[in-house]
C-alpha cells in the first residue's frame, strides 16, 4: 500500500507543483513530470527502483553483441561469408562516396570559372562602352 502525499499520478496537486516547478526552476518542472509519468514503476521504494533500473540496463545491454557494437550498426554478424560480402559492398559504396566527391568538387570548379568568365565578359563589355561614349568636354550643345 503506497501512502504517499503525492502520488505519481495526474492529480490537480501534481499538476500545480508541476507548474510551479517550471516557473521557479525548469528542471524541477521536469523532474515532477518524470515522476508523474514514471514514478509508479519505482513504487516509492528504493529495491523497486533499483531493480526497475536493473530491468532497462539488462534489456539495453541485450541488444549489443559479444564484441561491444550495438547490433544493427557495425558489428559482425559471425557468418564469415555475409561479413566479406557487407565489407565488400561498404568498400565499393565508400569508393563511390569519394567518385561522387571528386565529381562535385569539379563541378563546383567549373562553375567558379563559368562565373569568372562572365564577370570578365561583364568587365570587358564595361570598358568598351565607357571608352567609346563622348566625354562630355567633347559634347556640343
Amino acid at each position: 500500500m503506497n501512502t504517499a502525499l503525492i502520488k505519481p499520478e495526474w492529480s490537480a496537486l501534481t499538476i500545480a507543483l508541476m507548474v510551479l516547478g517550471f516557473i521557479v526552476f525548469w528542471p524541477l518542472g521536469f523532474a515532477v513530470l518524470a515522476y508523474i509519468l514514471w514514478g509508479e514503476y519505482f513504487g516509492g521504494s528504493k529495491e523497486r527502483a533499483e531493480s526497475w533500473l536493473k530491468e532497462r540496463k539488462h534489456s539495453f545491454k541485450g541488444r549489443h553483441c559479444h564484441n561491444g557494437h550495438y547490433r544493427g550498426y557495425r558489428g559482425a554478424t559471425g557468418n564469415a561469408a555475409f561479413d566479406d560480402y557487407r565489407q565488400e559492398q561498404l568498400k565499393r559504396l565508400e569508393e563511390e562516396r569519394r567518385r561522387l566527391e571528386e565529381e562535385r568538387e569539379a563541378f563546383e570548379e567549373y562553375l567558379a570559372n563559368l562565373h569568372k568568365a562572365r564577370d570578365r565578359e561583364e568587365f570587358d563589355r564595361f570598358m568598351r562602352e565607357r571608352t567609346q561614349r563622348p566625354s562630355d568636354e567633347d559634347r556640343q550643345y
